[in-house]
């Protein structure tokens, strides 16, 4: 059975990427669940982290490699989207080899 393509509003796909970020050293800090948390509504932020930690790392980059494309990001919002990004990697003052791995995989994702 194929993987059903996600229907995911760019929100949803963001919170999901950042979900992502923040996972990155495997260990998601409160600090970094707030800074999601903060920008978008509560309801998102629990439907897309339910979803989050059902998937596999493996599905969780297929998921958001197929919903991408549903979305038309101009360079402007994907400029916005990666401050963001770096945000959460380096909220705990550090960037790790696997949060610089998963920065180059969403690079070639994302462009």
């Amino acid at each position: 059975m194929k993987n059903k393509k996600p229907n995911w509003t760019k929100t949803e796909l963001q919170v999901y990427i950042m979900l992502l970020c923040a996972n990155a050293d495997k260990k998601e800090t409160e600090e970094e669940l707030e800074m999601i948390q903060n920008k978008i509504p509560k309801k998102t932020f629990l439907k897309m982290h339910e979803k989050f930690h059902k998937h596999s790392k493996k599905k969780r980059l297929n998921k958001i490699e197929s919903s991408i494309d549903n979305h038309n990001y101009t360079e402007m919002e994907l400029a916005a989207f990666r401050r963001e990004m770096y945000k959460i990697f380096f909220s705990d003052c550090s960037f790790s080899m696997m949060e610089e791995r998963l920065d180059m995989t969403l690079d070639n994702i994302l462009y």
